[in-house]
């Protein structure tokens, strides 16, 4: 982030941009409705008017865990049902892009072994018929 403020003109006057702390910083509520005078109170995912008495909340244009600033300029009024389904798009586009650098330098290994097809089954054993009972004795008569 740069070091000076950016100035931008709210009511006539120069107002230095509101950049938060740490990620977690809440955003004021002067904030919030300079953001929401900006946009004109009009939903930056579905291009819908939000309307008197709608939950709506800051979404980063670009995410947080994308590489994006908690700066004034990079947030925008939602929805609250419109801004939970691109919060959960964020994450699994940042799961994926994870997973592929990982794999890519070689920080997971893999699961296990490919497994062939296997050799055929055998054929059950069948019992060999053997040869008839031979007499060991002979009957003699006297």
């Amino acid at each position: 982030m740069s070091t000076k403020p950016r100035i931008q003109k709210s009511q006539g006057r120069s107002v230095a941009e509101w950049v938060g702390r740490t990620p977690d910083s809440a955003v004021p509520p002067r904030v919030r409705l300079r953001i929401w005078e900006r946009e004109h109170g009009v939903c930056h995912i579905s291009g819908r008017k939000i309307g008197p008495g709608e939950r709506w909340e800051l979404d980063h244009k670009v995410s947080l865990v994308n590489g994006g600033a908690h700066a004034e300029t990079n947030l925008f009024p939602a929805l609250r049902d419109k801004h939970k389904e691109k919060t959960k798009d964020d994450l699994a586009e940042k799961s994926k892009v994870a997973a592929i650098a990982k794999k890519h330098i070689g920080a997971t290994q893999p699961k296990g072994m490919i497994k062939s097809r296997g050799f055929p089954a055998k054929e059950p054993k069948t019992i060999k018929q053997g040869l008839p009972p031979r007499m060991l004795f002979k009957d003699v008569k006297l």
